[in-house]
């Protein structure tokens, strides 16, 4: 009797087990079917923090600290880099499949950087960014003249003046996938026939610089095509 009764508890024993080795396989089985491919992932996007760039020694011009290209340089009024990133984002975050990186965790590891890297190039700095934060694409932004409009919308003394530059680079590779650059003063349609741009789309009155770096920021990323695969 014993003997029966040892045997039924090592069947029963076996029965659990067995069950409980199913159960892995089926819940295993489940989480590699529901688990996204690999070609369907959110492409990473790090906005390292825009800068503004000056012209220097009596220049009126301004040289990109990415591709070396020349542009027309000016005043910029202090946070001018912070509207131009913050409506760059805003654009960003229409596209499907993309994951902007927090600006908290940006800041904190782009302060860190150029500290332990200071003799490095902007764009040295941006990727070893892009790196610690497991980035697929960098983009990263200058404005060389931000000038505000003074007067009002119907009426103005001076128009508002916004120039900038925007780049999307590859981590990986450091290549530059896109380019935008903007560069415009608004004038009204009896000094320009042609300013239809700024002018119409305005609304028929001066815009302010923000609203002009708005229309910059739609017009310039209407050449971009898509990321693609990271």
């Amino acid at each position: 009797m014993k003997n029966i009764s040892r045997i039924k508890k090592w069947c029963l024993a076996l029965l659990v087990l067995g069950f409980l080795f199913l159960s892995s396989q089926a819940l295993q089985a489940e989480e590699k079917k529901t688990e996204p491919p690999r070609a369907g992932a959110k492409t990473r996007i790090v906005v390292i923090p825009f800068q503004s760039v000056m012209p220097e020694d009596g220049s009126s011009s301004v040289r990109c600290p990415v591709c070396g290209s020349i542009s027309p340089g000016g005043s910029v009024v202090k946070g001018a880099e912070k509207v131009l990133e913050e409506i760059f984002t805003d654009k960003l975050r229409e596209l499907n499949d993309v994951e902007i990186i927090p600006s908290e965790k940006t800041e904190k590891i782009y302060h860190q950087v150029r500290v332990d890297f200071e003799k490095q190039s902007p764009i040295g700095k941006a990727l070893k960014v892009g790196n610690e934060l497991h980035a697929d694409v960098l983009a990263v932004g200058y404005v060389y003249r931000y000038r505000e409009r003074v007067g009002y919308a119907y009426s103005t003394e001076h128009p508002a003046s916004v120039s900038f530059e925007i780049h999307l680079i590859s981590v990986k590779d450091g290549t530059t996938l896109w380019r935008g650059a903007f560069d415009k003063t608004q004038r009204s349609l009896t000094e320009n026939v042609y300013e239809v741009f700024s002018f119409v789309k305005g609304g028929a009155r001066w815009v302010t610089a923000r609203q002009l770096t708005k229309l910059g920021v739609d017009e310039v990323f209407r050449t971009f095509s898509g990321f693609g695969q990271p």
